[in-house]
């Protein structure tokens, strides 16, 4: 009872803050990171470790910088989605542009459904809000359920606000199969460590050893969907564009592996681009590929 009622009183507490204007929130934002970078040093020296494996050749004046702004971005990436809670559909749709959605609306005017693979880069939780303007079909998005069921209960109602459909990991397959007669969008964030039991799939990224979940690959080959790849890019404080890359029409005649490294190539270039956006505090990096065994 006392964890639900903390629980209710959290959930409370992110609405209120959730109404206050953008440019209070980071206010909020910038006091934030003075806490989390030079006070509590949060995860600083996982940060630190994963910038020099995978930027060796910059200086160690390069990676500070990258590392300072990360953590500038990761206070305005909570706080952010923080609004998302009771954000408007005018506020959602003026912070994300596409600059070619026609992509996507000539894949439906021709029956077939999408598979968008994302990264944890940018705002994830604003594109997800956001494709529901550029989509007038089924949009699926694929999330990983939190342990508290309350807070769990209320994200999905969060994320799902302008009719997206949540759908647990564990159910993702089952969810697309059900769809398949739908023309349908699947929102996947694949770039993740998969646990170790499930690392069956090492290849070079960022200049490391790195472990891939192969589930975009094997559901497009399941389903036949069309893969794309959701570049962001951060135009300003607030306000991100996402460009729909295709990689493949055909999933089912690709090679193995194919889809998979196509879509590490494109989430390598978008890091290397501006790598302050991408997740660094994540511990990705957690095995190499000789402790598969």
């Amino acid at each position: 009872m006392i964890n639900k009622g903390l629980s209710r009183l959290g959930i409370g507490f992110l609405y209120l803050v959730s109404l206050l204007p953008f440019w209070v929130l980071y206010l909020i934002s910038d006091f934030l990171f003075v806490i989390v970078y030079y006070i509590i040093g949060y995860r600083r020296k996982v940060v630190q470790e994963n910038l020099q494996n995978s930027f060796p050749e910059k200086t160690a004046e390069e990676r500070r910088s990258i590392e300072k702004k990360y953590y500038q971005h990761l206070c305005d990436l909570v706080v952010e989605t923080v609004k998302m809670i009771t954000i408007s559909h005018k506020g959602v749709a003026k912070r994300l542009s596409s600059p070619n959605p026609e992509i996507l609306y000539d894949y439906f005017a021709d029956k077939r459904s999408v598979i968008g693979a994302l990264g944890h880069y940018g705002n994830w939780e604003v594109a997800n809000l956001g494709l529901s303007f550029y989509l007038d079909i089924t949009l699926l998005v694929v999330y990983k359920p939190l342990s508290n069921k309350l807070f769990d209960d209320f994200f999905i109602k969060v994320r799902s606000r302008f009719g997206s459909k949540l759908v647990a990991m564990k159910n993702t397959t089952r969810t697309m199969v059900k769809y398949k007669d739908e023309c349908t969008f699947s929102a996947l964030v694949a770039d993740q460590t998969p646990v170790k039991h499930e690392a069956f799939y090492f290849t070079n990224f960022l200049n490391q050893p790195t472990a891939f979940f192969l589930g975009i690959e094997k559901l497009a080959k399941l389903t036949g969907q069309v893969v794309v790849f959701c570049d962001v890019k951060r135009v300003k404080r607030g306000y991100y564009e996402t460009t729909f890359i295709p990689i493949t029409e055909n999933p089912k005649e690709t090679a193995e592996y194919e889809i998979t490294n196509a879509y590490i190539k494109c989430l390598e270039t978008m890091i290397r681009r501006e790598p302050q956006y991408w997740l660094w505090s994540h511990r990705r990096w957690k095995f190499k590929p000789e402790d598969k065994a």
